[in-house]
Order: structure tokens, then sequence, then C-alpha cells
């Protein structure tokens, strides 16, 4: 486990030598033996293989037996009898299917492209160089070609590119939030430490995707790759299955009841069919059954919404489009919608609802409290009260003077620091009161000072020193623990005078606790005048003694600015935020309280420990879990567990991260949420949407969107369902009871073909459909609660809603039909009129489906995208009955003018009629 041994013997295992590393040759073996350091990557899904996935859903499956159905007719029409403009208009049915599939594919074919290099766009691209001692030299090697046993080196602002163990540490420190969730660098040694030390207590060891904050150190490389604890976590998402979307169950369970109805339709179609003409005719032959098939195959395609899966694709693409304006970037195109549904939301608290940049707020000094304005590295922030600021000279002085940290401004013009955050936030303290370290130091500056010795910070003692030389005087500046250094100390400043410890110290705790509770990390800093003999002779534990502590700083990882009324506008939605964090549970309360995530009249009853949530088992978990407002000191394993409890509890749960250990979870959930800027690549590979500007309220206007597009795509499925009964309908009412010819019409004669249909499916219907998608909430859609994610897409009445208004509108087209059969009219020209008698049925409709009451509600003219899809319809629909090459192929004939003017302002009059009576019976 290399954590619990000698460096030693830890070298022996490994077979390397600590002077001169690995040679060449055996690196180069090992690197065969062990492979690249590098995490596995799963190869994407091969193009050519996403195109042939798309066919298997279940509505093209009916389509491809659908165009199987045309093809035999033709076939058997060109073959056996000679009926070749039936046969060409069987193969073109075929065709016309054929090419609505085509376009499905195609469609998902682009979308999932265009992910892939949106996200390919977001990795890092940086080869990084690691400095590796081998064949007794010092040289750059490419991280990935690191092995275990190479002697490699690190300073600050370095990252670790492979699991180490230390051989010898300066000052180091490290971050490894990515891992342990933990905000704060962890200060390395050297020494082994008991085998059951937990992961985030080996401070002996370094871990892949860490960064050294501040210090140097020579380590031994122990694990690459796979074998890495990053490794080990990556492995965790291969055991987690792909989650099914919301609206991949709502579309599923409604595909399998369509092609149950569809089937029973064709069947029925074929029984029915075969009765009638045997009670008619009083003989049944296979002419007859094809002509019966044709019908089959116009009520196989009219019960099916053919255009559902483009249309689909296409509003949910125009809703990743919309939400990638607001910086939200969706991998996957059902995921758009999830959103829309999600309950629970269960956010990381470091670098997601945090900045992750500590900040001094408050700070004790001289006996006096003192605010600090601004947040981040920018050293912009008043200090209050300004009068009194130069009471706290000597403690801001002293905070800067021990001290290793820098920030710098780069090119762009933004601060960055360099160092310890706790150090930085220290720093930035000091150049909002007008102090730069530098500055102090400045040997041609007023200040005269010398650093002369300087003791790192350790865990063991939990202090860090230096001594300097200012004017003629020395000092010692010791900063740390505040309980530790409160044993160290003699006297407390307080109003320019030193007060005995004994005297001060009930105060001083005071000040530590009333920071504390606000989730602010307490550090103290104090000073002790020496002699220059001391100054230079004196042994460091001799010198961190009879110290008289100069003041408290109060410092935090503060909250984004925005997260709060992003929160309450969750909540307001219906949607719980809850926090999962590694870090301690006083912190993450108090944060979680300042952002409104809290009850405050049980704030302590919603917090949970990972040791807690240990000794829970799933049932007791799935009892606690509703009421759990804040998670901490979790593992990657424990936020599993949440999110699964929570969907147990039927909750439809977003988790957002940043970090490698966010990743196993957010592949759990039903929509990961990364973080662009931040986010580890592993993270981006886990999760549904990316947040290219890591803004929490992204994730706010997320839900919104995903909100309107599920609107939207139900508004669409009323529209495109309440079509296919109109059509079905009028199909079925010309089977059933056209018993005898009419005029030219025989008995056989199905209301529409099949091409017909088609044309409206994917015309006429789709294209309206698609400009559904561009609508915008009728009303807040983030007053409401979210929609339950097990119920129908047809629940609310709006399966009453689709029946009775396509009953309406097939018993009209119907109707049509009947009329021009009667009035002498030719095969081809009363299809005709059926055919766009229900073209502009659908066409008036849709302006009745984009409202959940009525089209008075609404102005037509809102969307204009609607405007011309209705237009653009309207025209194509009339062209193909005045165009010969139209005539041939969909069987359609030039109608006169009075025809035309009928079929267009007829079937409004259903639409309009029922809107009046429902806006009616709401007014009452």
């Amino acid at each position: 486990m290399f954590y619990d041994q000698s460096k030693a013997a830890v070298l022996a295992d490994l077979k390397t030598n600590r002077q001169t590393g690995l040679t060449s040759m055996d690196a180069q073996q090992r690197l065969t033996t062990t492979g690249k350091n590098e995490l596995p990557v799963v190869p994407p899904t091969p193009i050519w293989l996403v195109f042939l996935r798309s066919f298997k859903e279940p509505l093209v499956i009916i389509l491809l037996l659908a165009v199987t159905l045309s093809l035999v007719s033709g076939g058997y029409d060109l073959v056996q009898t000679g009926d070749v403009q039936h046969a060409w208009s069987s193969f073109y049915e075929a065709i016309a299917i054929m090419i609505l599939i085509l376009i499905n594919s195609g469609l998902s074919v682009w979308q999932t492209a265009n992910a892939r290099k949106s996200l390919a766009s977001l990795k890092a691209m940086n080869n990084h160089q690691v400095a590796v001692l081998r064949d007794d030299n010092w040289d750059k090697v490419a991280a990935n070609l690191l092995v275990p046993g190479d002697i490699i080196s690190v300073k600050t602002g370095d990252f670790i590119e492979a699991d180490v163990r230390w051989l010898k540490v300066s000052e180091l420190a490290v971050l490894e939030a990515h891992l342990t969730g933990e905000s704060l660098p962890i200060a390395k040694q050297v020494d082994a430490v008991p085998a059951d030390t937990d992961l985030g207590d080996r401070k002996n060891m370094g871990y892949s995707g860490s960064t050294v904050t501040s210090g140097n150190g020579y380590a031994v490389v122990v694990a690459t790759g796979v074998q890495t604890e990053l490794g080990k976590i990556a492995g965790l998402l291969k055991d987690t299955p792909t989650q099914l979307t919301p609206i991949e169950k709502t579309v599923n369970g409604l595909t399998r009841k369509l092609m149950l109805v569809a089937g029973g339709i064709v069947l029925f179609t074929l029984l029915a069919g075969t009765v009638k003409t045997w009670l008619t005719t009083g003989s049944f032959s296979f002419a007859s059954f094809a002509a019966l098939l044709s019908t089959a195959i116009a009520l196989a395609v009219a019960a099916i919404p053919d255009a559902l899966p483009a249309v689909l694709s296409i509003v949910l693409t125009i809703g990743a489009t919309v939400l990638s304006k607001s910086n939200g970037l969706i991998k996957s195109l059902n995921s758009v919608e999830t959103l829309g549904a999600t309950t629970f939301i269960a956010s990381d608290k470091t670098g997601t609802l945090t900045k992750n940049e500590m900040t001094v707020t408050r700070f004790f000094a001289n006996g006096q409290d003192f605010e600090v304005e601004g947040r981040g590295y920018e050293p912009l922030g008043e200090i209050a009260p300004a009068d009194q600021l130069g009471a706290a000279q000597a403690f801001i002085t002293a905070s800067i003077l021990d001290n290793e940290a820098t920030v710098a401004k780069n090119e762009q013009g933004s601060y960055v620091p360099f160092g310890n955050p706790t150090d930085v936030a220290l720093v930035v303290l000091g150049q909002k009161a007008g102090f730069e370290r530098a500055a102090l130091l400045d040997q041609s500056g007023a200040n005269d000072v010398d650093i002369l010795r300087l003791f790192p910070f350790d865990s063991t003692r939990k202090m860090m020193s230096v001594v300097i030389k200012q004017g003629d005087q020395y000092k010692v500046i010791t900063k740390g623990a505040p309980d530790v250094l409160l044993q160290h100390a003699d006297y407390l400043a307080m109003a320019d005078q030193l007060v005995p410890i004994a005297t001060g110290r009930a105060t001083f705790v005071a000040k530590i606790e009333a920071f504390a509770a606000e989730a602010l990390r307490t550090l103290a800093v104090s000073e002790r005048v020496i002699t220059a003999d001391e100054a230079l002779h004196l042994p460091m534990a001799d010198l961190e003694q009879h110290l008289t502590l100069l003041g408290l700083a109060g410092i935090i990882d503060p909250p984004r600015e925005e997260v709060r009324h992003s929160v309450a506008t969750l909540q307001a939605a219906a949607i719980k935020v809850v926090m999962i964090t590694g870090d301690h549970a006083k912190t993450a309360q108090a944060i979680a309280a300042k952002l409104g995530m809290l009850d405050q009249t049980a704030p302590a009853a919603q917090v949970l420990e990972g040791r807690e949530i240990d000794q829970l088992s799933d049932d007791e978990l799935f009892a606690r879990v509703p009421d759990v407002r804040v998670y901490a000191r979790v593992s990657p394993a424990h936020k599993q567990r949440i999110v699964r409890q929570l969907q147990r509890q039927g909750e439809v749960v977003a988790m957002t991260g940043d970090g490698v250990n966010d990743a196993p979870a957010l592949r759990v959930a039903d929509i990961g949420v990364a973080m662009g800027i931040n986010g580890t690549d592993v993270t981006k590979e886990s999760a549904d949407l990316i947040l290219m500007d890591d803004k929490f309220t992204t994730i706010e206007h997320s839900v919104e969107a995903g909100r309107t597009i599920f609107t939207n795509i139900k508004n669409f499925m009323r529209h495109e369902l309440t079509t296919n009964v109109a059509e079905v309908l009028s199909l079925l009412l010309g089977l059933l009871l056209i018993t005898h010819d009419i005029g030219q019409v025989s008995s056989n004669t199905p209301t529409l073909t099949a091409l017909m249909v088609l044309w409206v499916n994917m015309v006429s219907d789709a294209l309206p459909s698609f400009a559904l998608g561009y609508d915008v909430p009728e009303g807040d859609l983030m007053q409401v609660p979210p929609r339950d994610s097990q119920a129908s897409i047809l629940a609310d009445g709006l399966l009453g809603r689709v029946l009775l208004r396509g009953t309406v509108m097939g018993a009209v087209v119907f109707v049509a039909f009947i009329w021009s059969a009667n009035s002498g009219l030719s095969v081809e020209a009363s299809q005709t009129v059926a055919f766009l008698t229900l073209v502009f049925g659908q066409l008036w409709h849709v302006f009745d489906a984009r409202s959940s009451k009525t089209l008075f509600h609404r102005n037509p003219f809102s969307n204009s995208k609607l405007v011309m899809a209705v237009a653009f319809s309207a025209v194509s629909s009339l062209l193909v009955t005045m165009s010969p090459f139209f005539n041939d192929v969909m069987g359609t004939a030039r109608l006169s003018n009075g025809v035309y003017a009928m079929v267009i302002l007829l079937p409004a009059v259903p639409v309009l009629v029922i809107s009046g009576i429902k806006a009616w019976w709401l007014a009452r």
C-alpha cells in the first residue's frame, strides 16, 4: 500500500534508486508492462453505428414494415396485374417513407457529431511535462510516459500526474479537492502512516490530478493510469448504467401503445375489408386483397405519427441551441427535456456553490472587529471601520510577512493566485489595506525588513514562523491554528495594550467560536520580540513560545453571488436543492444557510455526515433523504447511494460537480451537470449538461428551458396525434360505411392515399410542429411544480382533447369526401378534397394546440416561425394538387376555385366553434 511503509521499503519494492532513478531501458520495459499513464477512454460509438441504431426505434420499425408492404404491393401489381401506375404509386410510397426514416437518422447523427465536437473543444489539450530523474539526469518527460519507480520533482503550481509516495518535502501542500472535496490544501510529510488511514489523511502520498499549492518535493511514482486513485474512481463509471430520460420513458410508453393500436387497426382493416368484400360481392380475390392492402398501408401510416422521431429530434435540437446561448452545452438531446422534470438538484459545494477562492471577510485585531468587503483575488474592497485600520497594522503586516504566497495580474487582466489559498487570502487582505510584502521587504524603502529564518508550516505543530529584522528590532512572527497559538501565547494585544493571556483568553476564544459559527476558517497571528542572538540561534520550538496574539482572521470560500437567487427561484418551482460535499459539516451547513437551502427552524436535522451514512442501511437512508439538505464529509460511493435513494423516492435528480470525485454520481443521476471551465475531463465525459460559464444560475435557466421544451413537445404531440386520429377515423369511416360505389368512386377506394397521409404527416403537419419548438412559455413556468415524470404525456385531459378534436376533424374530412363523390368528382379529385380538408383542418388546429386554454388566449402572430411554417405548408399543399408531376405521383387532381375556397375555410369552423365553447366555459 506504500503509505504504511518506510521510504526505503517503498524504493526497494519498486526496484528503483533515489539518487539515479530508473534507466531509460528499465523505464521503457515498465511502460510496455504497465501501459501509458492514461485513463482508459471508452471509444465513442462510431457514427455509422449511431446511424444504424436509429433504425431500432419502434416507430421507425413500423415505418420499415410499411415500406416492405408498399414494395410487396408494388411488386405484385408490376408482375401479376400489370397495373404499372398503381405499382409506381406503391414504390413512391416506399421511397417517401424511407426518406422520412433517413431524415430522422440523419438528425441523430448530426446532433451526436455536434455534441462530440463541442465537448472536444472543452478538453485541455496540454501535454503536461514532468521533471523526472532517469539515468542519473533530470529531464522533462511527457506525463503519459511515467512508470512506477520513476523519481519525480514537483514545485508550486505543478500538477501531480501519477500516484506518488513522498520522499522529501519542503513546505509542500497539495490541493486534493478533486478526490476529497476538501477545499484546503493538505500539508505533506514523508513518514509512514498506519495501514487503516483514510485516503484524505495519507499525508505521505500524492494523487494523480492534484495540484501543488506551495513548497516543493521529491517523490517516487507508485501507480499510473487505471491503478491510481483517480483511475479507480473512473472505473466506477463502467458499472454505472445509463439512465433513460423522462421523455424517453414517456415516448417509449406512448410508442408501444401506438404500435399496438396500429397493429390492431391494420388487422381490423384486413378482416373488416375481407368480410365487407365477401358480403357485397360474394367472393374474394387477391386483387381485392391488394386493394385492402393499400388501405391497410394508409391506415398504418396514419395511425403512427411518422414525423414524431424527426420532430422530436428537431424540437430538442432547437431547445439545445437555445440552451447553448445561456452557456449550457447539452451532450444528449433527450437530456434537454429532463431538466424540466427535475425535482432534486444535488450540488457539490466547492467550486459550484462557492467560488473556491479563500477570502478574509472578518478579522479581529488589537481588540477591534473589522469587516472586509470584496470577494476573490481582486484586491478591491473596503475594510471597515476605515478610521480604525491603523490599529490593525501590526496584525496585517505580520500576516503578509509570515507568508510566501503571491497574487499577480495576468495578460487578460485577471488576478491569479500562487501558493497556499489561506496565505493568498492574507495577501489580498494586505493589498486591500494598502500593504504589499514586496514593498515591506524592499531594502531601498523605509521599512527596512529582512527575513532571517523561515520555519514552514507542518501538520504536527500547525504553525508557520518567520524570523525578521525590522530596523534594529528582531521579531519572530508565527501564524497558525488559534487553539495551538493560545497554548504558546503569554499576551493578547488589546487597545494598544498587552493583556495577559489569562485575562484575554475568554475574549479570544469567544471570537474564535463566533467566526466558526459563521463558517469562517480561523487563523491566528502572533509575534514576539527577541534578541539578535535568539533570532539567529534559538531553536524553532523555543522561538514559538511566549507569543503575543495580534489578532484572528476569519476566512471563507465565499458562495457565488448569483446562487442564492437561483436557489430561491428553484425552490419557488418546487425543486429541492441539496448540497453534497466532502467538506466539514459546520462549514457546509453555514454555507447552505447563507444560500437559503436550510429550514431555519431545524437546520441541524437537515445535515447528514458520511460517517452516519456508513451506519445506515439503504432502507434507512431512503427514509432520510427527503428531508436532508446538506451531506458533509461524503465519498464518491456515498454520493451514488444518495442519488439512488432519491431516485427510489421517485425524484428526478440532477447532480452537479466539477471534480473527479463527482463523476460516478453524475453518471448515476438522471442528468449530470459538469463545470466547463474548472471541471475535470472525466467529469465532463460523465455529464449530460456542461455549464460553459461554471455558473449555478445556468442550471436555473436550463431548468426553465427544459420546462419550456417539454411544454412545446406536449403541444406538438397534441397536434400530431389529433391529425393521426383524424386520418385514421376518415379512413375507417370510408372502409366501414361506404358499401357501394358512389359516382366514380368505388366502395374499395380509401378516403386518402398513403402518400397523401405521408404528405400531411411530413410536411403540412411536421413543419408547423417544428415551429412550435420556438414558442415561448404561455405563463411563468418557474412558479409551478415539476411535471410528474411517471405520468403519460397525454395526462391532464390532453387525451380527451386529442380524441375530441381528432374525431371532429376526421368526420369533416369524411363528409368532404362523400360530398365530392356525390358531386360526381373523380376518385382523384374526391381524395384531393379530403386531403386538402385534412391539411387545412390541422393548419387551423395548430394555433389551438399551442395553448393550454384556447387559441383566443394567444396572439397567433407571436411565433413568426409558426406563421411562416403554416403559410408554406398551405401553399405547398395547394401546389401539389396543381402540379402534373404530383398529380401522377400522389394521385391528386386540380380542383375548381370554389372547391379550393371551401377546403380552406370549412375546416376552420369546428376549430373556432370548439375553442369558442371552451372560452365561454372558462369565462363562466
